[in-house]
């Protein structure tokens, strides 16, 4: 079995079922030392995401106002769109894997682990989701993060801007979408609650990861770990905009420093 071919191979599979399944024959062979680093060939870029073909795909400032998280569709609408993001985090971390060849053995063992959380991470979602009555694609979804990422082609970049700042953006959110699950307590959003408490921590650890690879990035092409704003506003033009509420603790165990966090906050 070839790494590079076939965790290409895995990115383009589109049903959910089948990628998992290919994602964890592959792993256990990667584990067990069976797998081949091939030669690799540049990486083709997907001309659209994998989920196209069980997802109505629409620009972000068109999706619908989800309705209040009381009702069973809101609390649906709001696990759908977790659980988008868990399965965009899937093909972003294999592609990170992918992407890239030439690189110490740790860096293909962190994205394969990353890629390894973000299924259970979805499995344990869709469980939920599935209780209420919906599966993945009942609802519209946005393609962001496969826009953004198609942007950054090289390794400093990519570290910069999708872990180390779109997945980091969530140890922001999380906080704040398990508190308004708080408020309305019941089976469902308890359960939405306890997994969304283990995704939170574990993405402290994917966060952690892009910020060891961009360091190693920085140091490879000599560039000052502190330009990160910079190198992220190369892709995202709004990425020093304050936000409401920054989850400082949870950046710091991830390798923010301070004056990164300060840039941030809208607290002074």
């Amino acid at each position: 079995m070839r790494f590079f071919a076939t965790l290409e191979s895995i990115i383009n599979t589109s049903q959910p079922v089948e990628k998992i399944a290919r994602f964890h024959d592959f792993y256990q062979n990667y584990q067990q030392g069976r797998i081949l680093f091939e030669e690799a060939q540049m990486f083709k870029d997907l001309p659209h995401p994998s989920y196209a073909a069980i997802c109505d795909i629409v620009p972000a400032t068109t999706l619908p106002k989800r309705t209040s998280l009381s009702t069973a569709k809101g609390k649906a609408w709001l696990l759908h769109s977790i659980m988008h993001i868990e399965y965009s985090a899937i093909d972003l971390a294999l592609e990170h894997a992918c992407r890239f060849t030439g690189m110490p053995a740790e860096y293909y063992d962190d994205w394969l682990k990353v890629a390894d959380d973000e299924i259970r991470h979805f499995l344990m979602l869709e469980e939920i989701l599935q209780k209420l009555g919906y599966r993945y694609g009942s609802f519209p979804v946005h393609a962001f993060l496969f826009d953004v990422s198609h942007k950054c082609r090289d390794l400093l970049t990519r570290m910069a801007v999708v872990p180390r700042y779109l997945e980091a953006s969530g140890l922001d959110a999380s906080p704040l979408v398990i508190d308004k699950l708080r408020r309305i307590d019941d089976e469902a959003s308890r359960m939405m609650i306890a997994a969304l408490e283990v995704i939170l921590e574990e993405e402290v650890d994917h966060v952690q990861k892009g910020d060891r690879w961009y360091r190693y990035a920085c140091a490879q092409e000599g560039v000052d770990p502190s330009d990160y704003f910079d190198i992220v506003e190369s892709v995202l033009p709004s990425a020093r905009k304050p936000k409401a509420y920054v989850n400082v603790a949870s950046r710091k165990r991830a390798g923010f420093s301070c004056d990164e966090i300060a840039v941030i906050s809208s607290q002074p």
